[in-house]
């Protein structure tokens, strides 16, 4: 009789090969590159989340507050009648006050709904302010991260205007990277059909509050992420488009696959970027 345990693991799971079209800065589709396997990964919102939280709060600064804050003052309570300076029968509310020469009372102190009190609670150093997650399940929603960017629905879902868009994935030859000017770059991804997006991504609105004060006080959408393979002119030429990010395949993140933990960004991969990313 055939080991069971053997013949699952001589039945694995193939994964198909799965290709895709290389266009030209004209906007022809010149080759075919075969897609790494990140593409073929099942999409997962659960661990996608976990990974942009993550990052996230990698970046938070640690905040606390100094011990003695609020309470360096010569102020003191005493309840007893009896005890000398007590603030008992003397029409004022029992509280921590200033002490003063020949026995007067100064100006409430301490609590903290006084002036220059302390603080009821304040931030605390030992707080823990990092969400952790795993090697391995970051490894796994990075790879999620990736299948997203060649789905259109997950990209419409996330508002993107996708009708003129060439192919999902969309990858762009390699002369991509060495444009440098603002306006090549811009015609080359009007060409590839993400001119729709890169108009949504102008309508600004003004944040309420006071973020109002805050980054000019005005907030926009994300619209293309182009990833590269390398340093090259595009990092510099690409960054005055509004909505656009451009990022290295190698320090690439969760949180410019999926802002605000929400997957399917619309991406604009480079050839070269595939093939580190294949290898």
């Amino acid at each position: 009789m055939a080991n069971p345990k053997k013949g699952t693991n001589s039945t694995r799971r193939l994964v198909q090969e799965m290709k895709a079209n290389v266009y030209s800065l004209e906007g022809q589709a010149v080759r075919q590159v075969e897609l790494p396997k990140a593409f073929a990964e099942p999409v997962r919102p659960d661990l996608i989340r976990r990974a942009v939280i993550s990052e996230q709060t990698r970046e938070y600064q640690p905040k606390g507050s100094l011990k003695e804050a609020g309470v360096q003052t010569s102020a003191d309570y005493k309840g007893r009648k009896e005890d000398f300076g007590s603030i008992k029968n003397h029409g004022i509310s029992r509280l921590p006050r200033e002490k003063l020469p020949k026995g007067r009372f100064g100006r409430v102190r301490i609590v903290p709904f006084s002036v220059k009190g302390r603080r009821a609670h304040p931030p605390k150093v030992e707080k823990i302010l990092i969400e952790k997650i795993n090697r391995k399940e970051y490894s796994k929603a990075m790879a999620s991260a990736i299948a997203a960017t060649g789905r259109k629905e997950l990209a419409s879902e996330r508002g993107h205007s996708v009708d003129g868009v060439k192919e999902f994935p969309l990858i762009v030859e390699d002369g991509f990277e060495k444009i440098a000017k603002t306006k090549e770059i811009l015609k080359a991804l009007s060409a590839l059909g993400v001119e729709k997006d890169l108009e949504r991504g102008k309508k600004r609105k003004k944040l309420t509050g006071i973020a109002r004060r805050r980054r000019g006080g005005v907030k926009g959408p994300r619209t293309v992420l182009v990833v590269v393979g390398d340093e090259c002119g595009a990092l510099k030429g690409a960054r005055n488009l509004a909505g656009v990010d451009v990022a290295i395949v190698g320090k690439l993140k969760a949180s410019q696959l999926a802002p605000g933990t929400h997957a399917g960004r619309l991406t604009l991969w480079t050839e070269n970027a595939i093939k580190k990313l294949s290898g």
